[in-house]
């Protein structure tokens, strides 16, 4: 089963009210049946005795006008013989008289006396008789056929105030009525209930739904937050106390991370403008190196009247002049790369482009597929032509050694972007150098700068474009470049 904690908040806010409603209910209905019964044992407590204290005076009116005050105690028993059952019909309860030693004189049913008659008195009952306050004592116990009996036990008094005898008053509790009102009250509360219960599921629904709008914008939010673009602050107009703190938390760490994001881009940028620079030391000194040591050569061995100085003298100028030549390649590579695209742009028909771009390329397992003779496009023709130029060269690299090479040139459209891809068969890149590929001075080949992909990703960020690229190692790899129409 999944902990509560694992779910949603969301959820949580549902199951809790709807829990409430439930609880609430349980609590009532219990409250309820207990409120009922306590009342329906104090409604039969006070009838008791209210029937009691009638036969009580009923009993003792009799005394009065039969009896000789002096023998109340002795002629008890012949005085109740005819008016007990008399006065047990008016009240509808049998009535029993004991003696104050708590034997039993006279019953209203003698003769079908029920089991709730007591032919004696407990030695119990009968100090729990003498030593009460009021010398009144109820009982409670069940018939035969499961009836719930109270029988009250007290003091009959004489006319000298002295106790004659111990009345008896077994009453049998009848809740019939007060259970079916009962009854009828749960299930009108049920029905209450149920419609309350529905109304919280809808309210509690909509209620956590609303609460957690605001934390799943904030969360969204969150998500797409990056370093490395702007990132537009949350505005919440009708949030509560806690969501405004944490959308103020949020927007506070954003200008924490502007800042921040800023500072990083300085300091990457001077980074990667020292490396540049060591680089271009050390490219630079790679030629300069074989010039000197040709250069002390020469000096070392001329001879003006050498017979073969003509020869020497061309050959010392050939390597002077490659050495030159490396130097040159080197300065047009690093400042290809500085340079930004032209902001010469014009409208190109790309698929044309392309193919031009294509045509200095001899190898036969080139092939140009495009979508369609015409798409056009406004951007500058030389960046294009470095784009193609660039990633046609890195896939002819890629097919070293490759048994059945193919390289093929894709351009079409899709919605508002115009899409150049190169697929070749070659070596592909490795997963560890897939984060590395755009990086200035990382290369896989032997020879070259590493300055290619970075200077393609540069001209084509700087139109709003984007490059992206697949591969599979040893199977192919594919580069494509997406540029807006417009």
């Amino acid at each position: 089963m999944t902990p509560i904690n694992k779910f949603s908040l969301r959820t949580r806010i549902f199951i809790a009210m709807i829990f409430i409603v439930v609880i609430a209910s349980i609590l009532i209905a219990a409250v309820t049946i207990y409120q009922y019964n306590e009342q329906a044992e104090d409604y039969h407590n006070k009838r008791l005795e209210r029937k009691e204290e009638a036969i009580k005076a009923a009993i003792t009116y009799e005394l009065n006008r039969d009896t000789i005050k002096e023998f109340e105690t002795i002629l008890l028993p012949s005085i109740l013989e005819k008016k007990l059952n008399e006065i047990s019909d008016i009240h509808n309860l049998d009535i029993n008289i004991y003696g104050l030693s708590g034997g039993l004189l006279r019953s209203s049913y003698v003769e079908n006396a029920t089991d709730t008659t007591d032919t004696n008195l407990s030695k119990d009952i009968m100090k729990l008789i003498i030593f009460n306050p009021d010398h009144r004592l109820v009982v409670q116990k069940s018939g035969a056929d499961g009836n719930k009996f109270k029988s009250s036990f007290s003091y009959l008094i004489g006319s000298y105030d002295q106790p004659i005898g111990i009345i008896g008053v077994p009453y049998l509790q009848d809740n019939t009525l007060q259970d079916k009102e009962l009854r009828e009250f749960l299930q009108r509360l049920a029905i209450v209930y149920l419609i309350i219960l529905f109304i919280a599921i809808v309210l509690a629904y909509f209620l956590s739904k609303y609460i957690t709008k605001s934390l799943e914008n904030v969360s969204r939010r969150m998500r797409q937050t990056t370093v490395d673009r702007s990132n537009e602050k949350i505005i919440l107009d009708d949030a509560s106390q806690e969501i405004t703190n944490l959308v103020d938390a949020y927007n506070s760490m954003i200008d924490q991370i502007e800042d921040s994001a800023v500072k990083l881009a300085q300091s990457e940028r001077n980074h990667a403008w020292r490396e540049m620079a060591k680089q271009v030391a050390h490219e630079i000194k790679n030629p300069l190196t074989p010039m000197r040591l040709t250069v002390q050569s020469f000096d070392h061995n001329f001879d003006q009247n050498d017979p073969e100085i003509g020869s020497k003298m061309h050959e010392f100028c050939e390597s002077l002049i490659q050495q030159i030549d490396i130097m040159s390649e080197i300065a047009s590579a690093f400042s290809n790369f500085a340079q930004m695209p032209s902001e010469n742009n014009e409208k190109l028909n790309v698929v044309e482009e392309v193919k031009k771009s294509l045509d200095i390329f001899h190898e036969s397992y080139i092939s140009y597929q495009p979508e369609k003779d015409e798409i056009i496009t406004k951007v500058d023709k030389i960046q294009l032509t470095r784009i193609v130029t660039n990633l046609v060269t890195n896939a002819i690299h890629a097919l070293h050694k490759c048994e059945e090479p193919y390289i093929k040139v894709r351009v079409y459209e899709k919605k508002k972007n115009v899409y150049i891809e190169v697929e070749d068969n070659g070596k592909g890149i490795e997963k560890e150098d897939t984060s590395k590929i755009f990086e200035p001075k990382f290369t896989t080949k032997s020879s070259g700068m590493g300055l290619g992909l970075p200077m393609v990703k540069n001209i084509v960020e700087a139109y709003n474009g984007n490059i992206t690229f697949v591969s599979e190692v040893n199977e192919r790899t594919v580069f494509s470049v997406s540029l807006p129409k417009e």
